[in-house]
């Protein structure tokens, strides 16, 4: 069996997406896992309203093949997710309308409207010890990561191991991004999440993915294929190649890569199809991070020094776009440092404050809130 498939997919069509999906499973083991009777919960990455032409949410038609596969195994379904914000029916039931998900329910599909939490204690994690989660899959018997391949603003990549931070109930996200401030550590977090549900199966809808100001702002493009795999990090080292990332663009990869779950580049894994034939060389990535070796410990105060004024230069941070913003407010009301206030009908930010988690770059409506890279990040690392 192979690490990871890639198979090309042109569009949405159900016969398309059918055929990929049965050869992207079948070279990885497919769902032998999946017995008559189970209960199978599809984490579909449901972050916010938005129709599915947007390329913000996973594609229902992937979803729809995903329910005809497990129910023809004799299997029960739920999809699920947090969306960005509150964690009840009335919100959670919008973002369900608007991802076009209504039309899967039915005939032992059903979309979760179990909006109850639980509280998980995981001593074996590095960081996320103890964390909150949505409490309807542990009805599950098994858990299938479906995720979208889309930019993101904190960790340069949305895909299977960040689509599991929807397990945490929407509202208690930015405390998460408060308590995990670094990159590291929140990636670690990341790990841990994927660690603890232990997803049976990764899916990823590249048929047409998002670029630019992502994961919710930013534009479709077209990729043209499905991934699978039984590790997502496996799946998101394939995926990252392929719109260009490095693994040291990638918090979550490191991260993984440091426990020993994948290697140091997806030439090392067994990968079923050609990643290469879906490689866009000018995909319009988020590149927040590059290891220039300007952190770590150093007995030198002089050198110390300059790591810290080094690596404030070069990171990136939320920036405003002032013809954009409507004043909403949506962005301080998220931010978990409280660093962004409204004055004369604009945000703004408060870089003393800002601890650089891109929740306002995320879930800003109108994406007025852009990742921004100083100039220098752009000429050392172009």
């Amino acid at each position: 069996m192979f690490d990871v498939s890639i198979v090309g997919c042109a569009d949405y069509q159900y016969e398309n997406v059918r055929g990929a999906m049965e050869e992207a499973l079948r070279e990885i083991g497919g769902l032998s896992f999946v017995k008559e009777g189970m209960t199978i919960g599809l984490k579909a990455n449901l972050v916010s309203f938005a129709s599915p032409d947007k390329a913000v949410t996973t594609h229902p038609v992937v979803l729809k093949v995903l329910c005809d596969m497990l129910r023809e195994r004799g299997a029960r379904v739920i999809i699920g997710d947090s969306p960005g914000g509150l964690y009840n029916a009335a919100f959670v039931t919008k973002v369900y309308r608007a991802c076009g998900l209504y039309e899967l329910e039915g005939d032992g599909v059903e979309l979760n409207m179990d909006f109850s939490q639980n509280e998980a204690t995981f001593p074996e994690a590095k960081v996320a010890h103890r964390f909150s989660y949505t409490a309807y899959l542990d009805k599950c018997d098994a858990i299938i990561d479906v995720c979208k391949l889309k930019t993101h603003g904190m960790m340069s990549l949305s895909c299977a191991a960040k689509n599991m931070f929807g397990v945490v109930p929407g509202t208690m996200k930015p405390e998460y991004h408060f308590r995990y401030p670094t990159y590291e550590q929140f990636a670690d977090m990341i790990v841990d999440l994927n660690d603890y549900f232990k997803p049976a199966l990764s899916i990823c809808d590249a048929i047409v993915g998002m670029e630019g100001n992502g994961p919710t702002a930013g534009v479709p493009r077209p990729i043209g294929c499905l991934l699978a795999s039984a590790s997502p990090h496996k799946l998101d080292l394939v995926a990252s190649s392929v719109i260009g990332l490095s693994m040291r663009e990638v918090p979550t990869l490191q991260a993984a890569h440091a426990r020993g779950y994948i290697p140091a580049a997806p030439e090392e894994l067994s990968v079923y199809g050609e990643p290469q034939a879906f490689f866009i060389p000018d995909y319009d990535n988020i590149s927040t991070r590059h290891s220039l070796g300007f952190s770590g410990t150093s007995d030198s105060v002089l050198k110390n020094m300059f790591g810290k004024i080094a690596k404030s230069a070069l990171n990136s941070r939320p920036k405003l776009k002032k013809k954009e913003c409507v004043g909403c407010n949506l962005c301080g009301q998220i931010c978990p440092a409280k660093a962004i206030t409204i004055v004369k009908g604009k945000a703004v930010i408060d870089t003393k404050k800002c601890i650089r988690c891109f929740c306002c770059q995320e879930f800003c409506p109108k994406g007025a809130m852009k990742v921004h890279r100083t100039w220098i990040a752009r000429i050392l690392t172009k």
